[in-house]
């Protein structure tokens, strides 16, 4: 863990230090696969699904050579192994993958197909792919005090403990919380300040001249702004309260309609996983008789494809899709159906 400070500071400083300081989560050996599931370890068919959407981008530019993947937040590299694993050989052939990641090389990692590296690739002709990044993208939290002004929250890294300090100056935060998460005048309220993250995801949009650009994430929209936040922290797979100390991740949702640029799509993970082909239909009980085996693979992908779509579970992550160049999210969505229950 960090050495801590024992001066309280706001959320964003604190998250900073605590997850990408000296000895911070995100950087210790054991990564964040340790400490909580995406869905990118719940099944092989979510890396399936984004191959398979990789592909469409491939042939809407044109089959480019290269063609770009770009992993943000790549954690260990599952997502980019299990995309190149996937695509058809001619497209695995002409992909030149990224690993993109804050916290170093894994000791042993020796998967020449991938490129590790700390930044975004400063010229992208592909897929630019975001699964639980901007999550993690550390904001300040604000508080509205019992005179009705929202306060800047301050935070002891020791422990957790929270203070209220000063009233939010007039500039960029304010203004974002004015268009974005309005938080009115009752004693109590919380927002988190998404500003750094729609700053980050443009930084991100700008690296891709032609392709898509997806984030994944935890998502809130503004007419569903959460009264009290979502700031929490995640501990060895277990919810647990949010202490900046560089033990637990800390995290909150994201408004991915502040982050979305002209031209955005924004869907529900069931809509985008079904667009791409991912159902979780029932095998064939003829199936059971013909070829047990086959049958009870199937229905454990039935089962995997079931998770990862499921409404009020992994189904209702937000994806943010963001076109660039000569790509249309329309074109590459074409399967979206009703949304019907399977």
């Amino acid at each position: 863990m960090n050495p801590v400070s024992t001066d309280p500071r706001g959320w964003r400083a604190a998250t900073e230090r605590a997850l990408y300081g000296p000895g911070g989560f995100y950087l210790r050996p054991d990564g964040p696969a340790a400490h909580f599931r995406t869905s990118v370890h719940a099944s092989p068919l979510y890396a399936r699904a984004v191959a398979t959407l990789l592909t469409r981008v491939d042939r809407a530019l044109g089959r480019p050579d290269p063609l770009d993947f770009i992993d943000v937040g790549a954690g260990r590299a599952e997502l980019t192994r299990g995309v190149l694993d996937a695509l058809p050989p001619e497209v695995a052939a002409r992909t030149r993958a990224y690993a993109v990641e804050r916290a170093p090389r894994p000791a042993g990692f020796d998967d020449g197909r991938i490129e590790w590296t700390d930044e975004i690739p400063a010229e992208v002709d592909g897929l630019l792919f975001a699964n639980e990044w901007l999550d993690n993208v550390p904001v300040d939290v604000v508080e509205v005090d019992e005179h009705g002004i929202p306060r800047l929250v301050l935070v002891s890294e020791e422990d957790g403990t929270e203070t209220l300090g000063e009233p939010l100056p007039d500039g960029p935060d304010r203004d974002w919380l004015a268009r974005w998460w309005p938080l009115g005048d009752e004693p109590g309220s919380r927002a988190e300040i998404g500003r750094p993250r729609d700053e980050a995801w443009a930084e991100a949009v700008r690296a891709v001249r032609g392709g898509l650009a997806v984030a994944v994430d935890y998502a809130h929209e503004q007419a569903q702004r959460p009264p009290f936040g979502t700031l929490t922290g995640f501990r060895e797979g277990r919810e647990c309260r949010p202490v900046p100390d560089g033990s637990c991740d800390i995290t909150a949702h994201v408004a991915l309609d502040a982050c979305a640029r002209p031209g955005a799509v924004l869907l529900t993970q069931r809509e985008a996983l079904h667009a791409l082909g991912l159902r979780a239909g029932r095998p064939p009980l003829a199936l059971a008789s013909t070829d047990p085996a086959a049958y009870v693979r199937a229905l454990a992908s039935t089962g995997e494809a079931a998770e990862l779509t499921a409404p009020g579970g992994l189904g209702d992550f937000g994806w943010l899709l963001q076109p660039a160049g000569p790509v249309s999210p329309d074109a590459l969505l074409v399967d979206v159906a009703d949304d019907e229950e399977e």
